[in-house]
């Protein structure tokens, strides 16, 4: 009888219910439902719909009841960093921030200039990359402007913590997305004690940390009573990069991963952290992965540039381009080499994509992109450059030549950015599988279950059971 495992990966943009099996040795996949994200403004912030996530969450599992396939397990992960507050009465106490949301400018440097805490001192405590969004400088934002709700919380859960706890009634926070809080200690890998308290957080809200592969249990009876069914929640390498690195078909220890989807993490597996001096001056992230592993990488802006290029086209008649569509009007301009810094901050959410590139161009004495091409192409030789020196400052820093690159997720469906990026790092890029993120979180569920034997053998059963492109530099 076949064993299902259902993956429930939702990103910045959009959602899906992914089941996973395995047969004649190889792992199968079926999409369920689908469901779009979208932020929205409320009181003066950016925040998501947390609610209506969670209807989609039950209603994907009403739909695997409707198609007759009932998973015997699963999981969910989702974007880092953004994290909702439980009160004592175990419900939610305010809205689930974004981390687009402008509330945390600035904080970091109030932190430097009050001698608090100097960012050289957290880094090496944490291993964290400095990313103004982090988890710690929104706890501190949210102290500034309604400390009653901190005062009022028993627990912080992160975004996936708190749709699985909404699902069985367990409250647990889980290694991977705990470490991007920024307030996890690299090497003991437990809360920073010492840094919570400088930082005046109530350290009663961060609950004991739980590994991938940690079994929640079943539904709670409301829960059972909305979908029909009663499935056994395992926790997942809940954050989305973590999912995806578990799912990179490496061939050897030499390869550069690379999740790409609305940001693109690049970088490699490390059984330690670096917390030195240069890995912080080329703001490299620690990470905490599957069975303690460290991905060490750094986050880049990503097709998030793109996809909103795509909306600020939309027709008289709301009919999108299509990517295919773009990628052809780029190709034209192969003349065209402007170059931004894809990861400025400028991009995060700026009311024009298209018109902050153009001005980004202006402000560097450049080329003004003018087409939906020059655009276009200004993106994507800009994405592939970041890549190449990302690549460099990896090498650097670890003493060692990487062979690949190896790309997950959506973006690895890009072949005209593959083979940008495989031209500009000098590297053959192996793209696949899509569905990176998904996978990952269903081989979780899969060795826990103990249908696969170890990660190895997991990621060799990907590559025989998913189509990887090699795309040669030019």
């Amino acid at each position: 009888m076949t064993k299902y495992h259902l993956a429930v990966d939702i990103g910045a943009s959009s959602g899906r219910h992914i089941i996973g099996w395995l047969e004649d040795g190889r792992i199968r996949l079926k999409e369920i439902y689908r469901f779009e994200n979208r932020l929205m403004e409320k009181d003066g912030h950016l925040c998501w719909d947390i609610d209506g996530l969670f209807g989609h969450i039950l209603a994907g599992i009403r739909e695997c009841g409707k198609q007759g396939i009932i998973p015997e397990t699963m999981g969910i992960d989702t974007w880092a960093v953004d994290y909702v507050l439980i009160g004592r009465d175990g419900q939610r106490i305010g809205d689930a921030a974004a981390y687009r949301d402008e509330r945390t400018n600035g904080i970091r440097e109030e932190l430097e200039n009050s001698g608090v805490l100097r960012f050289a001192d957290h880094y090496s405590s944490t291993g964290i990359q400095y990313q103004k969004f982090n988890t710690v400088y929104q706890l501190l934002a949210l102290k500034k402007e309604h400390p009653e709700q901190l005062e009022q919380a028993e627990r912080m859960l992160m975004i996936p913590d708190y749709l699985q706890y909404l699902l069985t009634g367990k409250a647990v926070q889980e290694y991977t997305n705990a470490t991007t809080t920024a307030l996890v200690n690299a090497k003991t890998k437990d809360w920073d004690d010492e840094l919570i308290e400088k930082l005046g957080l109530p350290r009663r809200i961060f609950n004991e940390i739980a590994m991938p592969g940690t079994v929640l249990g079943g539904f709670t009876e409301e829960v059972q009573e909305k979908t029909g069914m009663n499935i056994r929640v395992i926790l997942p390498a809940t954050h989305d990069t973590g999912s995806a690195y578990l799912a990179v078909p490496a061939r050897d220890d030499n390869a550069i991963f690379l999740s790409s989807g609305t940001w693109s993490l690049l970088g490699v597996e490390n059984s330690e952290p670096v917390t030195s001096e240069e890995s912080m001056r080329n703001n490299f992230t620690n990470e905490g992965g599957y069975a303690y592993r460290f991905r060490y990488l750094k986050n880049i802006m990503g097709l998030w540039m793109i996809q909103n290029i795509r909306r600020e086209l939309k027709d008289e008649q709301g009919s999108l381009p299509s990517f295919p569509q773009l990628i052809k009007e780029a190709e034209k301009c192969s003349d065209f080499n402007a170059l931004v810094d894809v990861d400025d901050d400028r991009f995060l959410a700026p009311d024009s994509m298209i018109e902050e590139v153009r001005k980004a161009c202006a402000d560097t004495d450049q080329k003004i992109p003018q087409t939906t091409g020059e655009i276009m192409r200004t993106v994507y030789i800009s994405l592939a450059d970041d890549y190449r020196r990302a690549i460099d400052a990896l090498e650097k820093i670890n003493g060692r030549k990487y062979t690949s690159i190896n790309i997950v997720g959506g973006g690895s469906q890009d072949m005209y950015l593959n083979q940008l990026t495989a031209d500009a790092a000098g590297l053959p890029v192996y793209a696949g599988p899509t569905e990176g993120t998904a996978l990952g979180n269903l081989l979780v569920q899969m060795l826990e279950e103990k249908e696969i034997a170890s990660l190895q053998d997991a990621r060799n059963m990907i590559r025989e059971s998913f189509e990887i492109r090699e795309v040669k530099p030019r």
